[in-house]
């Protein structure tokens, strides 16, 4: 449980600070509170391993737009870009995650995380702002692979230590 409050906080922490700031404070977000999501989520895909893992990922992520909303309702288009962009960049996570069984749990973070920023980063900006934005979309990729990475080997660790 601890792990999905971590979760929904850094989301309505990074939606909440692109809503005052605007897109200038995304790639600091992808770093520090998307590329934790990013890795929580593999986490949370052992945690909860096929028990209901979409269903679960989908409540958690409507959750944290709904406490975003709830905090901000100026920031209602951030809050459903940032629903749409988590829902469609899970399913590409959980795909990812799940086909590199066999390996180790970073480096099935790590590739998931990759594809899922690139989905994210696609997705998120053009919806939140109304319009593809090369540099922020190239921007948000990098920093929340390099956050992911750095999530991830602090989280594999946990896990590694749980085994």
């Amino acid at each position: 449980m601890i792990l999905v409050l971590i979760y929904i906080t850094a989301m309505v922490a990074a939606n909440l600070l692109v809503a005052n700031f605007g897109p200038v404070v995304s790639p600091i977000n992808a770093f520090l509170f998307i590329g934790l999501d990013l890795s929580l989520r593999d986490r949370l895909h052992v945690a909860w391993q096929e028990d209901r893992l979409m269903l679960r990922m989908l409540a958690m992520i409507c959750a944290a737009g709904a406490v975003s909303y709830a905090l901000n309702p100026s920031s209602g288009i951030i809050a459903v870009a940032s629903v749409v962009a988590f829902i469609v960049s899970s399913m590409t996570d959980t795909a990812v995650f799940s086909a590199m069984k066999g390996n180790s749990w970073t480096t099935r973070a790590n590739a998931s995380n990759v594809v899922s920023a690139m989905v994210d980063s696609i997705l998120f900006p053009t919806i939140a702002f109304g319009v593809m934005m090369p540099a922020i979309v190239a921007s948000q990729f990098s920093m929340k692979v390099l956050g992911g990475a750095l999530w991830a080997y602090v989280l594999g660790k946990i896990v590694e230590s749980q085994a």
